[in-house]
C-alpha cells in the first residue's frame, strides 16, 4: 500500500533542531524581544509538523501490525472475520496521513514555508462569476480550517447583484505556500447557474493568486517615490468605525502597475501596515518572474480568465466532475472538493513539479 516517499526527511536532525529550540524557550528573558520570540516559536512549530505526523505513522503502523496478528489468531468465523474489517478500515486511515506526510516530503523550495497571500478574481460572466468566487472563497477557507490554518480577510469587492468581485486574504501556517501555490490559476465552473430563470448550462471563470509572504531579511527594493497611497472608506459592512473614516488603504507601485488594498484593520496605520507586506511579497514575485521570463505562470499561457486557460474545470451538470488539466488528477466527488477536500490536486501538482527538471 506504502509508496516511497520521494524526499524522506531527517527526523532525527528535527528532533534535535527542536531540542535546542526548546532550550531557548526556556532561557529568561527569552520574551524581551517579541519578534525573535514568534521567530523560535514558528521555527519550533514547523519541526514539531514533521516529527508529529511520522511519529504517528509509525505507531499507526506498529497498531495495524497488532490488529492483524490478534485476528489471524482468532483462526475463522466472525470474529476474524472482523478483525479484518477493522485492519482494513485502520489501513484506509494510514494511506491518508501517509499522503498527507507525502506532500509534506515533496516541499523544499526556497519560499514553501512561508505565509501566503490569496486573492480571487471574477471573470467576466456578470453575477454568475462573482457567485464562483465566493464558492470559490469558501472552498478555500474550509480547506485551510481542516488544515489549522488561520485565515485573514483584507480586502472584500462585494458584486453588484450577488457574490464577490474579488477578494484579498492571507493564510498563516507550516508550509501554507508550499501547499497553496498550486491553486495559482484560472478555475472554470460548468453547472445550470441559479441566476438563469430558463435554467440553462453556465461556464464561468475566476482566477486565483497566490504568493508567499516575505520575511523582513528578505531584500526588496521599494522607493516610496514610486508609491501612490490613496485612502478611501471601507466598503465592508458598516459599524461604529467602518464605513465613518477614511481607514481602507489602496498603494500603487508606479513601476510595475501593482496594486494592493487592505481594509480589514479599523487603523489606517495597520491596513498599510498590511498593505505594504502585500506589496514587497507582489514585487518580489513580479521580479522573480521577470528573471525567468515567465510571467505567463498567473493565469496560463494566455494570460486572461477565460476559455483555454484554465488549470481546473469544476464540473457540476450534466455529470459531477473536477479535473486539473496540468496533472489530470480528477474525482466524481465535486461537492467534497468545493467543501475544501484539495489534498489530491495538490499532491498530484507537487508530484508534477518534483518531476521536472530544474
Amino acid at each position: 500500500m506504502f509508496r516511497r516517499c520521494e524526499v524522506i526527511f531527517d527526523v532525527a536532525t528535527c528532533e534535535k533542531t527542536l531540542e535546542e529550540l526548546e532550550r531557548k524557550q526556556a532561557e529568561p528573558g527569552f520574551w524581551i524581544s517579541q519578534e525573535s520570540a514568534k521567530s523560535v516559536i514558528d521555527e519550533a512549530n514547523k519541526c514539531r509538523s514533521v516529527i508529529g505526523p511520522f511519529k504517528s505513522l509509525e505507531s499507526g503502523v506498529q497498531d495495524v501490525a497488532l490488529l492483524l496478528q490478534l485476528a489471524e489468531e482468532e483462526g475463522s468465523g466472525p470474529h476474524k472475520e472482523q478483525g479484518l474489517i477493522d485492519v482494513t478500515a485502520e489501513l484506509d486511515k494510514l494511506a491518508v496521513s501517509f499522503d498527507q506526510l507525502e506532500m509534506r516530503s515533496l516541499l523544499g523550495n526556497k519560499f514553501d514555508g512561508n505565509d501566503v497571500f490569496m486573492s480571487l478574481h471574477a471573470g467576466a460572466g456578470g453575477t454568475e462569476s462573482c457567485d464562483w468566487v465566493e464558492m470559490l472563497l469558501r472552498m478555500y477557507r474550509r480547506y485551510c480550517e481542516t488544515h489549522g490554518f488561520k485565515v485573514d480577510m483584507l480586502d472584500v469587492q462585494v458584486g453588484e447583484e450577488a457574490g464577490i468581485k474579488s477578494a484579498a486574504f492571507s493564510v498563516e501556517g507550516p508550509n501554507a505556500y508550499g501547499f497553496l501555490k498550486s491553486e495559482r490559476g484560472v478555475h472554470r465552473l460548468v453547472r445550470i447557474s441559479p441566476f438563469d430563470s430558463n435554467k440553462r448550462r453556465h461556464t464561468t471563470f475566476a482566477a486565483a493568486d497566490v504568493i508567499a509572504a516575505v520575511t523582513d531579511d528578505v531584500a526588496v527594493d521599494i522607493d516610496e517615490k514610486d508609491l501612490r497611497i490613496d485612502t478611501y472608506r471601507s466598503s465592508g459592512a458598516g459599524g461604529q468605525h467602518v464605513n465613518k473614516t477614511d481607514s481602507a488603504i489602496r498603494i500603487t507601485h508606479m513601476p510595475t502597475g501593482i496594486v494592493v488594498t487592505c481594509q480589514a484593520e479599523r487603523s489606517q496605520h495597520k491596513n498599510r501596515s498590511v498593505a505594504m507586506k502585500m506589496l514587497r511579497a507582489r514585487i518580489l514575485d513580479f521580479t522573480q518572474d521577470q528573471k525567468k521570463k515567465d510571467m505567463e505562470k498567473f493565469y496560463g499561457k494566455k494570460g486572461e480568465i477565460a476559455w483555454g486557460s484554465q488549470i481546473r474545470s469544476y464540473v457540476l451538470y450534466p455529470y459531477t466532475m473536477v479535473k486539473d488539466h496540468r496533472t489530470d488528477v480528477e474525482t466524481s466527488n465535486a461537492a467534497g472538493v468545493l467543501d475544501g477536500d484539495l489534498d489530491r490536486f495538490i499532491l498530484g501538482y507537487l508530484k508534477k513539479l518534483r518531476a521536472e527538471p530544474a
